[in-house]
């Protein structure tokens, strides 16, 4: 699969501020400065669709931004950051609800986390939400060029057991190298129903 349009559609806070089109979702979260935006302009092959920042906690409102003019990436809000009073914390926290609650038919999450570390609580926090509401996801296993190879199957082990996440529900991902890429993309066209081109098929009718 290969995203061929992405355009950026609205930032938003509530409910009535998101598209006015229902589309089928596919929705990140993570702990601030995991790369939610870097995963997002890679996968759209646009370096600055979604903005990166070097400051934690900069994304404040839900973003949308429309593939192929049929499905929607959106960019939650980074939970975690420290520096964050208590009642932006709070605020966060009823947005995502909102978002949530918000077509849950239409959405699948991407949990990121950074393979060079532990879940954090928080991020175990998440992902028991997402078990409890019973929300289809994935973990996504973000900075992978910072491990050496080695290090790969240890670390993502370790994320499985903290988090309690099948092996093969876990995406490594680079966005500097782009490993783990069109792993990701093949699982946004089967969730889409998206058939990838049979090329090899294509190829022997023509030969025959």
């Amino acid at each position: 699969m290969e995203i061929k349009k992405a355009e950026y559609i609205a930032s938003a806070v509530y409910p009535e501020q998101y598209p006015e089109e229902i589309l089928p979702e596919i929705a990140m979260l993570g702990r601030s400065n995991v790369g939610k935006s870097s995963l997002i302009n890679s996968l759209s092959n646009r370096k600055n669709l979604a903005r990166t920042s070097s400051q934690p906690g900069k994304t404040r409102l839900i973003n949308f931004y429309k593939m192929d003019r049929s499905w929607y990436l959106v960019d939650l809000p980074g939970y975690g950051y420290a520096k964050v009073s208590q009642s932006s914390r709070d605020d966060w926290k009823k947005m995502i609800e909102k978002y949530l609650a918000c077509n849950p038919e239409n959405k699948f999450y991407f949990q990121l986390v950074d393979i060079r570390h532990e879940p954090s609580a928080l991020d175990k926090q998440m992902n028991g939400w997402l078990e409890e509401k019973d929300f289809p996801y994935v973990v996504i296993a973000t900075k992978l060029d910072k491990i050496s190879r080695g290090a790969r199957e240890k670390q993502l082990a370790l994320i499985s057991k903290t988090l309690g996440v099948e092996r093969e529900r876990i995406f490594p991902f680079s966005a500097q190298t782009k490993e783990g890429k069109e792993a990701i993309l093949s699982l946004i066209g089967k969730l889409l129903g998206i058939e990838e081109p049979e090329t090899e098929a294509v190829s022997s009718e023509k030969e025959a």
